[in-house]
């Protein structure tokens, strides 16, 4: 052979020897090894078919689906499970069933309207929601859903899905963010959201007690937006407790009611703090304040412990024990005015010595200073004797308990003498 004929052969001889590379194959799956697939229709048909072979048997229904889990693609129609479970069949835009679409009575809206059929119900989901957990999410995104579509159902519709709601809240199988549904403007605007929320609370309170209750709405920041289950104009703290008590949720409407009380205190607070160091003027922090207590109805007692916080943390203070006392004084001094205002009943007297007592003691380098801010506001005229006397004898709490009643015994001697002297004065003009 021709050289350039050997180099030829050589060269298609290389080309045979070369393995095919991986990229653009294609290959066959083993029919054993695909899972079966489903379109909505055929889903929904299997699904439907299953419970009507079960009927309404709820252990022999949670049974069913345990086991349908591992043949039909509950990931991909997790929406079309939900409502087929809860309204019995697929569910349009809206919430009403398509009427050309099979049915079944097997759900939670064809079920007696009571709480222990409800519970069965959350039963039937929890183990669901137990055994494929990928399933969670797409409940949680169902029941937002379901919410939103309630002007859509019946009363009675309503009452039971907000009952299973109310008991799955309380067993964790949903978390409470869900209830931001309820703040749809159209729900709101018709009371579908108050009502709604009526049933759902009750169930879900007899399941758990209001603080567990509380709780949970507080870990998703919704303890404080309830009152928007009502219109604007309807968003009052007398009106949610008028409601809700009359509903039979008195509890709630306590909760709500401190709830905004606790709120208005920290406003205050905040505001307090803002007015004092732009410097107003004691007349006018005195008028807010006092606006704000007849609004709020907030005690006095409770009024006088949050201008004492505000006073003390408007200053820096000194951290040599010897020369705080001083800088003390001499800003107690200034804001002695704004205090006595607050100060006109005992027990908002006894509540301030309280308040000092214990800052003195949180506050390592006011130690030796209370007796001298006790002193001081006793002739600015912010404290008086009975209350002074009264926390000297038995009112006083165990903090630096032992310090400071002796830092006061000779004053509250003094204080006790002049007493008697006044009350003998007295005897002798009469």
């Amino acid at each position: 052979m021709k050289p350039d004929q050997i180099s030829r052969v050589s060269f298609m001889n290389n080309q045979k020897q070369q393995k095919p590379t991986l990229s653009g194959q294609r290959f066959k799956t083993r029919k054993r090894d695909e899972k079966e697939r489903f379109d909505p229709t055929q889903f929904q048909d299997c699904i439907i078919q299953g419970l009507t072979e079960t009927g309404t048997d709820l252990e022999a229904v949670a049974k069913f689906l345990d086991a349908s889990g591992a043949k039909l693609d509950y990931r991909r129609y997790a929406e079309t499970l939900f409502d087929i479970l809860v309204a019995g069949g697929m569910l349009a835009p809206g919430g009403t069933l398509a009427d050309d679409m099979m049915r079944t009575d097997v759900c939670v809206f064809a079920a007696q309207e009571d709480l222990e059929t409800m519970q069965a119900f959350a039963q039937v989901f929890n183990k669901l929601i137990r055994r494929y957990k990928y399933l969670e999410k797409g409940f949680e995104d169902e029941v937002k859903k379901l919410l939103l579509f309630l002007k859509g159902f019946s009363e009675s519709e309503r009452n039971k899905l907000a009952m299973l709601t109310g008991v799955l809240l309380a067993n964790g199988t949903l978390n409470a963010s869900i209830l931001n549904s309820l703040y749809n403007e159209n729900l709101v605007k018709e009371g579908v959201s108050a009502a709604f929320a009526v049933k759902l609370f009750k169930s879900w309170i007899n399941e758990k007690d209001i603080n567990a209750v509380a709780a949970s709405l507080r870990k998703v920041s919704m303890d404080n937006r309830l009152m928007e289950l009502f219109p604007a104009n309807k968003q009052s703290v007398e009106h949610f407790t008028k409601y809700f008590t009359e509903a039979g949720l008195k509890e709630l409407s306590e909760y709500v009611r401190n709830q905004q009380t606790i709120g208005a205190r920290k406003e205050l607070q905040k505001e307090l703090q803002e007015q004092m160091s732009r410097g107003d003027p004691f007349k006018d922090i005195i008028l807010y304040v006092k606006e704000e207590m007849k609004k709020n109805n907030i005690p006095e007692p409770v009024v006088i412990g949050i201008v004492w916080s505000s006073v003390m943390s408007t200053v820096e203070w000194n951290k040599k024990e010897e020369l705080v006392a001083e800088q003390a004084i001499k800003h107690l001094k200034q804001y002695s005015p704004l205090l006595a205002a607050f100060t006109t009943q005992g027990q908002s007297e006894l509540t301030l010595l309280l308040k000092i007592q214990e800052y003195c003691y949180d506050n390592i380098h006011f130690m030796k200073a209370f007796q001298k801010i006790v002193v001081l506001f006793y002739k600015a005229e912010v404290l008086s004797e009975e209350p002074i006397l009264k926390w000297y004898k038995d009112a006083h709490v165990a903090k630096g308990k032992s310090v400071f009643l002796e830092q006061m015994k000779k004053f509250v001697e003094w204080l006790k003498n002049a007493e008697e002297e006044s009350e003998s004065e007295a005897e002798e003009g009469d």
